[in-house]
């Protein structure tokens, strides 16, 4: 990249700055206590900023970086330039394009989510996901909200924080462009309740298949985590139970991939209506 986009320039693997990233990268624990967290790649920092986020520092390697990145409303003082060795430093994968940026977190309540759920017209679609805890699965959950316009996500009895690099990674961005509210089971249960949203698990057991379910009304779609599914909370409190038949030798979905039929069923209904 021929032009600098910054007068500030960082070259030593020692500055104050370069060791405050690579802490937010590996500890769960200094995002949490700062409040701020990285994001890599054009599109997840594109996201970050069109979504509102307040940036609090931009770094730049032009050597890796390939066109000229908006970063209009960014004041210069808050981008530096880094060299290579130095983005190589602070960056959790080495191909995320030459820009890394440091966010404010926000978190939203279910208070907000309730605003939200005020203001809108359309009859809510909510996924829940419980105690699921492989960025992974959390970043592809939150792609397939988007794709399919839900209203929300609420991550229940979270075992990985929200701003953890690998999910941000996963999600390409998802992280920001959803309503994503993390409470405890018992809370989220409470507020579906509350709030009239009929609450939907997917469960083997004691269930029915999925598409012989109304999804068009309010629903909140329900799944458990990775290793023990749904739990007894939320099976006491579900207002349906469903599955998604099976005819193979084994007797589990990746939870993500369920979340995506699951959530498509319920775009096919809404749409067919």
């Amino acid at each position: 990249m021929k032009d600098n986009l910054s007068q500030n320039k960082i070259t030593s693997l020692q500055n104050p700055k370069v060791k405050e990233v690579v802490l937010l990268q590996e500890k769960a624990r200094e995002r949490e206590k700062t409040g701020l967290f990285p994001v890599e790649g054009t599109r997840e920092v594109s996201a970050c900023i069109s979504s509102g986020f307040e940036i609090d520092s931009v770094f730049l390697c032009d050597e890796i970086l390939e066109e000229k990145p908006n970063l209009k409303g960014i004041a210069p003082e808050k981008i530096f330039c880094v060299t290579p060795q130095v983005y190589e430093k602070i960056a959790y994968r080495s191909s995320t394009e030459g820009i890394l940026a440091i966010a404010k977190a926000r978190h939203t309540s279910l208070s907000d989510l309730g605003n939200i759920l005020k203001n809108s017209r359309l009859n809510p679609l909510i996924l829940v996901a419980e105690a699921v805890e492989k960025p992974g699965n959390l970043g592809a959950i939150l792609r397939t909200a988007d794709a399919v316009g839900a209203t929300a996500v609420i991550f229940a009895n979270p075992r990985t924080d929200l701003y953890n690099p690998n999910l941000i990674r996963a999600s390409l961005g998802g992280v920001f462009t959803q309503t994503i509210v993390c409470c405890k089971s018992e809370d989220a249960i409470d507020f579906l309740k509350q709030h009239g949203i009929k609450i939907y698990t997917a469960q083997l057991q004691d269930s029915v298949p999925y598409y012989g379910t109304d999804m068009t009304e309010a629903c909140a779609i329900a799944l458990g985590s990775e290793s023990g599914g749904i739990s007894d909370i939320w099976r006491k409190a579900s207002d349906r139970k469903i599955l998604i038949p099976m005819l193979g030798r084994l007797d589990s979905l990746n939870v993500s991939v369920s979340a995506s039929i699951l959530c498509y069923e319920a775009l096919r209904q809404r749409t067919a209506k």
